[in-house]
């Protein structure tokens, strides 16, 4: 797909969960927010997030693959941006660390999910948390403005990482941070999964190799660059054969290849004095 088509792609999928997501929460059918009554289960790589401070489960779609805020080092007072906010769970976390004095911005392409955000945190009466309609690749964030950089499974589902990564590195201050967690390869995936769009809104397709990836963010002019989470996915059998024949799917499992869900810290070199 060309990098629009796959943008298209993207946003229709999540405006569809971010609308079915409030008649879902009410039910107690399918997989808690997640579009898998259709065919594929995002929630497959999300983690719980009930033991932290400020989560709030009406934000909580299930659409991540790690907890970057609980690795964020985020303090009070800090500036904060979310990355692919959804509905603002990771951004309520990071409001709790920030305390009154802080501030967290959450940016999003998906105007349903933007949408949900906002009554959220109006719901929740909180006056510093914003939720901003806008594009990683070009984010509508002046340079400089923020202490943490946090993202959860997002930067994967985009076309063009190298412009992401560069645009992080614009947004954060010198000596500021990042910790974002995402789908990464160590191996090959069979040609028809690559080229589902199903797949690639779940996170699969889109995913680098964990070297491209790291070299990617070193090239964006990140330093301190460390892996604080690692773990494996295992993609339900009745999933994968969706997708491919047996004969691919018998040659994939026997390939080695590893679908990882990586949490990674990186640092924006401070100003030479």
């Amino acid at each position: 797909m060309k990098p629009q088509e796959i943008k298209k792609t993207v946003k229709e999928k999540y405006g569809q969960i971010a609308d079915r997501h409030g008649i879902q929460m009410e039910s107690t059918g399918c997989c808690d927010g997640s579009d898998c009554c259709s065919g594929v289960d995002y929630t497959i790589f999300s983690e719980k997030y009930e033991h932290l401070k400020g989560y709030n489960p009406e934000a909580d779609m299930g659409l991540g693959c790690g907890i970057p805020t609980e690795y964020a080092k985020i303090g009070e007072g800090d500036t904060v941006v979310d990355l692919g906010s959804g509905a603002g769970n990771d951004c309520f976390v990071a409001r709790a660390l920030v305390g009154d004095t802080g501030m967290v911005i959450g940016i999003d392409m998906t105007e349903s999910m933007v949408e949900k955000a906002r009554e959220n945190a109006v719901r929740l009466g909180y006056e510093n948390v914003e939720f901003i309609l806008g594009d990683i690749e070009d984010m509508p964030l002046e340079n400089n403005i923020a202490d943490v950089v946090v993202s959860n499974c997002v930067l994967n589902l985009l076309p063009d990482k190298v412009k992401a990564f560069r645009e992080i590195e614009r947004i954060l201050k010198p000596g500021a941070h990042l910790s974002v967690s995402d789908i990464v390869l160590r191996g090959e995936l069979p040609g028809k999964l690559k080229q589902a769009a199903e797949m690639y809104a779940g996170c699969v397709s889109g995913a680098s190799q964990l070297n491209d990836y790291l070299d990617i963010m070193k090239n964006s002019g990140l330093v301190n660059i460390i892996i604080q989470k690692e773990k494996v996915i295992s993609i339900p059998d009745e999933i994968l054969l969706k997708y491919v024949d047996k004969n691919e799917f018998l040659a994939y499992k026997k390939s080695g290849t590893e679908i990882l869900s990586i949490t990674v810290y990186a640092e924006k070199p401070s100003k030479v004095e």
